[in-house]
């Protein structure tokens, strides 16, 4: 780690964050503490920023795979599972949520810190700006995660998604009713005048292929 960066600690956990990854915050801290992991489960921690959701699910999963379109993120993340003893139950990928992932590759529970908040047009093109930026609405990450996470979990798997009350937090419920999820916020939090982050998660109705619930990408 280089000298610039900074050490977050959570329970009993100890986290090195670079200058361009995204530094745990109180959505990070919030997820963590409502983050419950069965014992052998096979886990995908999208956008994992430094890997904290990925490392403490890490303790009781098989096998972790942490994935972030930053390459910074990436070595950050790998780094701090070696520093948590947990390097030999994770695996790390760079790419744009499940583009470096074959359809067929499933998962028992994903993990998504979704960079919820309303940007600029100029902002994200800096990688601690990818982290956060959510386009004009929010959404742009958000309606893509929500279009494409359904191939990649197993039939009686589940979703643990954050995201912010700035989001349009009805609509997200809206597509995961649409595509079969019972979906409900397990935590949340609020910040007087500004938003609510909320935890949501997600398991299907019916255990069903996910080749059958097509007509959901009519709602995004």
């Amino acid at each position: 780690m280089s000298s610039q960066a900074k050490k977050v600690f959570f329970a009993n956990y100890t986290f090195y964050v670079e200058p361009d990854v995204y530094e745990p915050a109180e959505d990070s801290f919030l997820f963590a503490e409502n983050l419950t992991v069965e014992h052998g489960e096979h886990v995908l921690d999208m956008g994992t920023g430094c890997g904290i959701l990925g490392v403490i699910a890490a303790e009781n999963a098989s096998s972790v795979v942490a994935v972030d379109i930053n390459p910074n993120a990436v070595r950050c993340a790998k780094e701090n599972a070696r520093l948590n003893g947990v390097i030999n139950k994770m695996s790390f990928v760079r790419g744009d949520l499940f583009a470096p992932f074959k359809v067929g590759e499933h998962f028992d529970l994903i993990l998504f810190n979704a960079p919820y908040l309303p940007s600029e047009p100029w902002e994200g093109t800096m990688w601690i700006e990818r982290a956060w930026a959510g386009g004009a609405d929010g959404r742009a990450v958000l309606d893509r995660f929500l279009q494409t996470f359904p191939w990649y979990l197993k039939a009686e798997g589940r979703v643990l998604l954050m995201q912010s009350t700035l989001a349009d937090l009805e609509k997200t419920f809206q597509v995961l009713e649409a595509q079969g999820f019972k979906a409900e916020v397990i935590a949340e939090r609020s910040f007087p005048l500004f938003e609510t982050v909320v935890l949501i998660e997600a398991r299907r109705r019916t255990l069903q292929n996910p080749r059958s619930a097509q007509f959901f990408l009519d709602v995004i």
